[in-house]
């Protein structure tokens, strides 16, 4: 069974190494969605694959780095594209969630990236 969470958080960034003029070469920002999907057997009693409270409280650490920071000053993300920032999420998650099968990540309403590690 697959299970899934989205963490809403808010960044700065800045797209160092595009041409000069393009817009993403200033600082700017977005307000990020990442889903999160988790694959487990259903436990017993409980009737869940992980508790929803937990899974949130296990990411708390991750979302905290990201949430309100500039993240070109976040170590790994010194290129902070969706793509880039997804690795770096699926490399932050994955130890602390060993069900992790997918990031989905959306830095606006029409674009994003899915990883899957």
């Amino acid at each position: 069974m697959t299970i899934y969470k989205t963490f809403i958080f808010d960044s700065a960034h800045f797209l160092p190494f595009v041409p000069q003029g393009h817009k993403c070469k200033n600082m700017h920002g977005h307000t990020y969605r990442l889903t999160v999907f988790i694959d487990g057997k259903l436990l017993e009693p409980e009737g869940w694959v992980i508790d929803f409270g937990d899974l949130k409280t296990q990411l708390k650490p991750v979302i905290d780095l990201l949430d309100h920071h500039c993240l070109n000053e976040v170590p790994g993300l010194e290129n902070p594209t969706s793509e880039v920032l997804a690795v770096w999420l699926w490399n932050k998650i994955k130890p602390v969630l060993p069900g992790l099968v997918k990031v989905e990540l959306s830095e606006t309403a029409s674009s994003g990236v899915i990883y899957e590690g």
